[in-house]
This record gives C-alpha cells, sequence and structure tokens, in this order.
C-alpha cells in the first residue's frame, strides 16, 4: 500500500472486502495518490482465493467528485495527461477483470470519473440523495474516458445527452436508465449494500467467478462466439462439486450444503 494509505480504507469481513474512499473534503476526487491506492488494492485482491464480494464506497457528502482538477493543471503537459488516463482507465478495468462482484455504495454527487467509477461496478445501491452526471463538458473537457463506461451501462441517446449537456441525473433516472440497480433511503444504504454482499456470498464462488469472466467476455463477441463460449463455460461450471452438490439437492428437494 501506498504511504497515503489513509486517503482509502479497507475493511475485511467474512470473504466481503470494503473499500471506502476517503478524501471527504475533496469530494473524494480522484487524485494520483487516489488512483495508485486503489490499483494497489485491486491488484492485490485480485490474488485473493478467499474473497467472495467488494464493496467500493466513500467517506462524506459526495461518492466521488471525478479526476483532481487542482492537481491536474499543476501539470499542464500532454504526455502527463495521457498518462494519468491510461492509470485511470487501467482501475476501471481492473474493476470488471476482479474475478468477484464488485457493489458501488453510492451517496451524494457521482461526477465525470466518479461516474465512471459506478459504471465501471458490476453492481450499484445508491441512497435517494444520489446524483449523477459526466459534466467535464461545463469546464471545456469532453468526458471521453466517462463516456466509455457510461455507454456500457445505459442507452446511447441518453449518455451523449448527458456528455454534451453535463445535466445531473437522480438517483431514480440512474436506476430506470441502468446505470444503477436499486435506490433506496439514505439510512437504508449500508442495509441494502450488505445484503446484496451477503446474498452474493451466499451462492457457490467458483460460479460466479466463472460467470462474471464469461459475461463480460462475451459481450466483445459475435453472437456464434459468446454460445460457444457459455457453453464451455457452462460444461465446465457443472463438473465443480459446487454444481454437483447444487444439482442434487434440487432432485432431492433439500438444501444445498456448500459448506
Amino acid at each position: 500500500m501506498p504511504p497515503d494509505s489513509d486517503i482509502l480504507q479497507r475493511h475485511d469481513q467474512q470473504g466481503i472486502t470494503t473499500l471506502t474512499l476517503n478524501r471527504p473534503l475533496q469530494f473524494n476526487a480522484l487524485s494520483e495518490a487516489m488512483l495508485a491506492a486503489l490499483q494497489a488494492q485491486l491488484d492485490e485482491l485480485a490474488r485473493d482465493d478467499a474473497l467472495r464480494c467488494v464493496i467500493l464506497a466513500a467517506q462524506g457528502r459526495a461518492f466521488c467528485a471525478g479526476h483532481d482538477l487542482r492537481e491536474m493543471r499543476a501539470t499542464p503537459e500532454q504526455s502527463y495527461y495521457q498518462s494519468l488516463f491510461q492509470r485511470c482507465s487501467r482501475l476501471m478495468q481492473s474493476l470488471r477483470a476482479l474475478p468477484v462482484p464488485v457493489i458501488a455504495r453510492v451517496q451524494g454527487l457521482a461526477t465525470a470519473a466518479g461516474c465512471q467509477l459506478v459504471g465501471s461496478c458490476d453492481l450499484a445501491i445508491a441512497s435517494a440523495d444520489a446524483r449523477f452526471a459526466v459534466s467535464g463538458i461545463n469546464v471545456g473537457l469532453f468526458c471521453a474516458t466517462p463516456a466509455v463506461a457510461l455507454t456500457r451501462n445505459i442507452p446511447i441517446k441518453r449518455a451523449f445527452e448527458m456528455l454534451v449537456t453535463g445535466k445531473f441525473i437522480d438517483a431514480q433516472t440512474a436506476a430506470d436508465w441502468g446505470l444503477i440497480n436499486q435506490v433506496v433511503p439514505v439510512e437504508a444504504l449500508d442495509e441494502a449494500v450488505l445484503a446484496m454482499a451477503r446474498e452474493i456470498c451466499s451462492k457457490p464462488n467458483v460460479s460466479i467467478r466463472h460467470g462474471k469472466a464469461m459475461l463480460y467476455r462475451q459481450l466483445q463477441m459475435g453472437l456464434p462466439e459468446a454460445y460457444d463460449l457459455a457453453s464451455q463455460v457452462m460444461a465446465c461450471n457443472i463438473m465443480e462439486e459446487e454444481a454437483m452438490e447444487g444439482i442434487d439437492a434440487f432432485l432431492e428437494k433439500r438444501p444445498p450444503d456448500w459448506s
């Protein structure tokens, strides 16, 4: 973990790891130190066979306000910006590549790369006060990298409108459009996120890992190739002990024993 480890908190409990952005006064902006801390944790978690689920959370009134603009303006060099956006893009892809589901726990604002962060997680639950935007256009910068995640979550015309107007959408609209899974009252956010994480943990870990990897790979394929991959994955999955036990339990009308 980098020296600035206090900007990212980690909590592990019963197969669930919670990573909490901890720059509340800066609205949890993705500084270089924050990107490095997050990347280091994701690289470590990717090697953890006991991991079942990751929750991405944040302290304070905002989930994440995107890149740290003050830090960015301090180095006005194209090579620096190219490197910065590549590091951020690697981070977003690491969330998708993580073998287990990642749940975004969203409160307050999620803007620009913060909205990208939500879109890069596998699941997202937001409090009713959450608001989302890709608002770089308001400072003269089209949110190109956030657009990659956004257009993989919501319809293209909805995404384009957000990108060229910079307007905010509320949590219910984000749910209706498919950016997030659920909207809950502010006071129920932690309970709802933990309930989803625990439900995931109640399912066979091997099957979840097979499934997540297959799901995103097949999206990049044509229909025949996607079905070929899915068939291979299911054939391998059904040979796992957990799948055999699950099928036997169903046939015998009893709860499965995955202990």
